[in-house]
């Protein structure tokens, strides 16, 4: 009965991940509940994975990885990307790989990516290059970047503390750094030749002709007899239809309205709306339909301009609806339409949540665009403008870093310890703010990695683990430990598609250890195996990495695939001709 509930609470938890109804640590913390309160897991082994030392060293390495942000190091170093951009196209991408790929060794690879997104786009625009022969090339790298050190990505610290806690030794900093580099070095080479002539050469448009805007845009000749006259903007029959004002021409004026503004005689309304509504507007009496389509050029002016924005992570807009975040009081700015995975949604806009990698067309003044350069929430996609390279902070910062990291690899100091001290210093050094170093922390991950291995734990205690061990030896045990490891390998693949890479790993180790105790070879092999498995997904854009590059991109879900999907076979062979090798079994 309880190995039943678990493998369908498992079906399940998958299927939410997928759909994302409910967010994925409510998910986590609701399976929480149900396997404490059915007695498969304890109390204490319910909260057994929040109060464990990887979770701090996850955590502190986000707050280390922002006091690097926060110092401008990494825009110090994309400027001198620019001088390479000048000398070769094919140089400055294989210096934004490698760049990118390093640092991800040691810091989160979602953080990487959108530190680099938006100057990478302003340098695109610079050097007249597509922003897709770049963009995902930066993804994939600090992606495999990650699988280099045991701090690279928040899936090795989860694994690794979870086969700790079933008695093996834990993953040391640098145990793995010999088959990352490999797999690290395979990507790079793949992207620099096959996967370069791949990619898509998608090249800019105007905005408002990419956004397909003229479909959804007129101008409203407002009569002195019109019953609009008067009415505030936000509050009129045109609002009542579902249009949304955009702009108002009134006289030689071209200006945004504010929840102030009321309409006048003879002003010229420029609204959206669909073509529905734009038929019965038509028949109402006292205005006049001046075009059923117009250009960018209506939309700018010296003093108002177009912009995308794009969601970065750790936003606190993610989960919340344009109407809720009030852009135009907030920050000045209407939001015309939003890009989400190629897919421009411009219906009910005001209704639509907001997500991480969202790429928002906005309009506004260009004080509001200089302002908003500043937020922690969105990044301006345009002409880069670095952060002020704070030199003192910064060499502080990379001296905590560096100093956690031989603490840690030389046993000077528990690891958890090592990173935690150093993410101590970097605030009381003043790197970062007590505030900004708590915004940096991706609380949602944690609550994930946290629960997901209290599910590994209630997999044991149910029987779960051994049940699907000895239908997986009965299975294939006769080809062989290693084509059992292949198998687990290419299902871990698999369950990250619907899966975040650190909950498919935490659901496939019980199991894999088990079965490499049926089959009397080495749990460690097959935990690493799986563990760098989860990383080498490139198929589908679902990692965070990816989504923060799609909207930018301007890629297709078919473009992933095809870059993404040979590179994938590539990397689960090196994974299954190294790990024998530097873990026998």
């Amino acid at each position: 009965m309880e190995i039943a509930l678990v493998l369908t609470l498992l079906v399940i938890a998958v299927v939410l991940f997928a759909t994302e109804v409910l967010s994925i640590e409510l998910v986590t913390l609701i399976m929480l509940i149900i396997l404490a309160s059915t007695r498969i897991i304890s109390a204490e082994e319910a909260f057994d994975g929040f109060s464990s030392d990887f979770i701090i060293i996850i955590a502190s390495i986000f707050i280390l990885s922002a006091a690097l942000q926060e110092t401008g190091i990494l825009d110090f170093v994309v400027v001198r990307l620019v001088r390479l951009a000048r000398q070769s196209n094919n140089l400055m991408l294989f210096m934004v790989m490698l760049i990118s790929g390093v640092v991800s060794a040691f810091m989160n690879n979602t953080t990487v990516t959108a530190m680099f997104v938006t100057p990478l786009v302003g340098l695109s625009k610079r050097i007249n290059q597509s922003t897709s022969k770049i963009l995902m090339p930066l993804a994939f790298a600090s992606i495999l970047g990650g699988t280099c050190t045991l701090i690279g990505t928040s899936t090795n610290v989860a694994v690794s503390g979870y086969i700790a806690k079933e008695g093996l030794p834990p993953i040391g900093l640098f145990e793995i750094t010999g088959i990352g580099v490999a797999i690290f070095a395979v990507g790079l080479l793949y992207m620099m030749t096959i996967g370069q002539r791949l990619l898509p050469s998608h090249h800019d448009q105007q905005l408002a002709e990419e956004y397909k805007l003229q479909k959804y845009l007129t101008e409203i000749l407002v009569n002195p007899d019109s019953p609009l006259i008067g009415q505030l903007v936000f509050a009129s029959d045109l609002t009542s239809l579902n249009f949304r004002m955009l702009n108002i021409i009134r006289g030689k004026d071209n200006f945004l309205p504010d929840f102030r503004t009321r309409i006048r005689a003879n002003d010229i309304l420029l609204v959206e709306g669909d073509l529905d509504n734009l038929i019965k507007v038509k028949e109402t009496k006292g205005i006049q339909i001046m075009a059923d389509a117009i250009l960018s050029k209506d939309l700018v002016t010296d003093n108002i301009r177009l912009g995308e924005m794009l969601v970065i992570r750790n936003s606190n807009l993610i989960g919340r609806t344009v109407k809720e975040v009030e852009f135009l009081r907030r920050y000045g700015l209407v939001v015309i339409a939003i890009s989400r995975h190629g897919e421009n949604l411009r219906t009910k806009i005001g209704s639509i949540q907001l997500q991480l990698g969202d790429l928002l067309l906005v309009q506004g003044s260009a004080h509001s665009f200089e302002q908003l350069r500043q937020s922690n929430n969105l990044a301006l996609l345009d002409e880069f403008q670095p952060i002020l390279f704070k030199k003192r902070k910064g060499i502080v910062a990379i001296a905590c870093f560096l100093i956690a990291i031989v603490a840690g690899s030389m046993n000077l100091l528990p690891l958890s310890i090592a990173f935690l001290l150093a993410a101590v210093c970097s605030i009381l050094f003043r790197c970062i703010s007590t505030d900004k170093a708590y915004a940096a922390i991706d609380w949602r991950l944690l609550i994930l990695i946290g629960g997901m291995t209290a599910f590994g734990t209630a997999m044991e205690n149910s029987g779960a683990a051994d049940f699907l061990a000895e239908g997986i030896v009965n299975m294939m045990g006769s080809f062989g430990k290693l084509a059992v490891l292949a198998g687990f390998v290419i299902l871990t693949v698999l369950l990250t598609q619907p899966m975040s890479n650190a909950a498919a790993a935490l659901v496939i180790v019980p199991v894999a250890l088990r079965t490499a105790a049926e089959l009397n070879a080495d749990p460690r092999a097959f935990a690493i195996a799986i563990m760098l498995a989860a990383s080498v997904s490139l198929v589908t854009p679902f990692e965070p990495a990816c989504i923060l590059v799609y909207s930018p991109g301007k890629y297709h879900f078919w473009d992933f695939i095809k870059v993404g999907f040979p590179l994938t076979l590539l990397l689960i062979v090196v994974i299954m001709l190294l790990v024998p090798v530097f873990w026998p079994m």
